[in-house]
């Protein structure tokens, strides 16, 4: 599983621009299954994503395709994590610890 931390590397007013265009690329990766949770930081200056099922290299895509990303108004961390343990509603995506 993955977090994605992106953060704003333009004004807030540069990357409301592509919101849009954002939106529409969460959606897609919403309907395929890969992504679980997203929202705005707090204070408003990026967002996270969780997401799953994918591979590093495929999540790095996914990432570079972000249109804020394309549009140079935000820059991403990218963190592997294995989910062991979650709640019952994420039970689908729960990975066996590594050896």
């Amino acid at each position: 599983m993955f977090v994605m931390e992106l953060s704003y590397t333009a004004p807030v007013e540069a990357v409301e621009e592509h919101m849009d265009a954002h939106l529409a690329w969460l959606g897609g990766y919403y309907a395929s299954g890969v992504f679980l949770a997203s929202g705005r930081k707090v204070p408003r200056d990026g967002g996270v994503i969780l997401a799953g099922g994918v591979s590093r290299a495929e999540i790095e895509k996914i990432a570079a395709e972000d249109p804020f990303t394309v549009a140079g108004v935000c820059a991403y961390r990218i963190t592997e994590f294995i989910a062991t343990r979650t709640s019952a509603d994420l039970a689908a995506v729960r990975e066996a610890p590594l050896a």
